[in-house]
């Protein structure tokens, strides 16, 4: 009988002794210094040493609440030569919610930004935690630059130890952990850089946040282990990003939709140089038509992905020269997954049939911390990860995602899927920003509604929006009313909240 090969282990050490003086990370917070595999590796080890000497060993939480920073990083890969478990915390959710979190994970430490030191504080009292408080910036550096830069002992590290929880929202209680091994990071990184075509040349920014899935593997991991380059920012911002494009040798770049829209509203949108960009995709939510279209408009052959904290979260790629021939498409899974559509009595769909994607692989998380219930159904005995997306699939197997199963609309017996009503309303000229909703009604059970932000200066009427979605729609899937907002609120990680547009209609 044989097992599986464990493909857990020291990621930067390894990744030092074959590229020691390449560089690693670009730290714009701090006048874009640059750092070397070799001394990113040595910082690691620091922290770690840190870690040890504080009383964290292997499975023990590490629990970090801070906007993006090398030290955050560096953070990520010492829990992972320990064997520790990383407690990424979204400080965009409320003090009770984290309390929440924290007397769930039970942490030994908690590192905080300086930022968020005071609430971290309060958060820890409110959870009733002896976690210790550590925060980021002189406390920090002084605790760890007294450490040792020397390799650590061999943890004995298989695939399926946690190395991350990573929150992923609930519709009801608290957010789910999902936990990320060392073995389905490394898959994904895998199938990223195989069939994604990553290399040591690659340089990415690095501004989504450290605490979702985006910021860790989207690019992060997969240009470790490929020997590339991630400038770290602290955040997103749109004259930032233009000046890293045409400056810093970007090549690869991964945001939501919100951002993408952010750019090509920018003053410097028609003039910025995008020669050298090799892949831009967009993620976390659907993308409109028209932001695909002026981003082609500009020769770059801007694309979308998919993926989901539970999975990756990349698992499909559209090869470069069918991006305009399958506009919105996903494409086909990468190397190590596998992928099904099923109908709602779980019977597998037919070409052009929408279904419920579900997704199979080494990459796939291990369930969700402490909550076997979630776990088992999510995922089924067989490996089955149910995304709870809608997809369908074409006559040539290239995939693309029509949107949530609970985002559905239902009205009237006909299913309406507000992913394809906001790109089209995202084409009409006065139209900054859309997000459609199911609402209540007593004729149609449901309805659509629109929550439109204006571009600056425009405002827009219900009539005429009616009238331009007419000659795109079907009537059915044509919002019944329209919002006009000044903006529309945000997940920590970019994304459209609906749930909050949901409980406001």
């Amino acid at each position: 009988m044989t097992t599986r090969a464990n493909w857990a282990t020291d990621w930067l050490a390894r990744r030092e002794a074959l590229s020691p003086h390449k560089i690693a990370l670009i730290d714009s917070l701090h006048g874009d210094r640059a750092i070397t595999y070799r001394e990113w590796n040595r910082a690691a080890n620091r922290t770690a040493h840190l870690l040890c000497a504080l009383g964290v060993g292997k499975g023990d939480r590490v629990a970090v609440l801070a906007s993006n920073c090398v030290a955050y990083l560096d953070l990520w890969f010492a829990c992972g030569k320990l064997g520790a478990i990383l407690q990424t915390l979204n400080w965009r959710l409320a003090p009770a919610e984290l309390a929440g979190l924290i007397a769930d994970a039970e942490p030994i430490i908690f590192v905080a930004g300086t930022a968020f030191a005071d609430a971290a504080g309060q958060i820890l009292a409110r959870a009733g935690s002896p976690a210790r408080l550590i925060t980021f910036g002189p406390e920090f550096d002084g605790l760890r630059d007294s450490q040792p830069d020397t390799p650590l002992p061999d943890p004995g590290l298989r695939d399926d130890d946690p190395w991350v929880i990573c929150y992923t929202g609930g519709t009801t209680g608290l957010p789910k952990g999902a936990l990320l091994t060392h073995g389905s990071i490394t898959a994904n990184s895998v199938n990223t850089v195989m069939s994604w075509g990553l290399d040591s040349n690659d340089i990415a920014i690095l501004n989504a946040p450290l605490f979702h899935t985006g910021g860790l593997n989207v690019f992060t991991a997969p240009l470790v282990h490929c020997g590339g380059t991630s400038i770290v920012c602290a955040g997103f911002d749109a004259e930032q990003v233009f000046d890293l494009v045409e400056r810093a040798g970007v090549t690869v770049f991964f945001g939501v939709p919100t951002m993408f829209i952010a750019l090509q509203q920018h003053s410097r949108w028609t003039t910025a140089d995008f020669s050298r960009l090799k892949i831009v995709i967009s993620g976390g939510a659907a993308c409109p038509l028209p932001v695909f279209e002026r981003f082609w408009a500009r020769g770059v052959d801007f694309k979308t992905g998919y993926g989901l904290t539970e999975a990756g979260p990349n698992t499909f790629w559209l090869p470069r020269e069918l991006v305009r021939a399958k506009p919105g498409a996903v494409g086909w899974p990468l190397f190590h997954i596998q992928v099904q559509l099923r109908d709602e009595r779980g019977a597998e769909c037919g070409p052009d049939q929408v279904g419920e994607l579900f997704i199979r692989g080494p990459h796939v998380a291990a369930g969700y911390w402490r909550q076997p219930d979630e776990t088992a159904r999510a995922i089924d005995a067989a490996g089955w990860l149910s995304t709870g997306d809608l997809a369908r699939r074409d006559e040539d197997g290239c995939y693309t995602i029509v949107g949530r199963s609970k985002d559905m609309i239902i009205s009237g017996g006909e299913n309406i899927y507000p992913a394809e009503v906001e790109s089209v309303l995202h084409g009409h000229p006065d139209v900054a920003e859309a997000a459609v909703v199911g609402v209540p009604d007593p004729k149609w059970g449901e309805v659509g509604r629109a929550y439109i932000v204006p571009r600056a200066g425009a405002a827009p009427a219900a009539d005429g929006l009616i009238t331009f979605c007419q000659a795109q729609l079907a009537r059915f899937k044509i919002p019944k009313s329209f919002v006009l907002v000044d903006s529309l609120p945000k997940t920590g990680a970019g994304k459209v909240d609906k749930k909050a547009l949901q409980r406001d209609a």
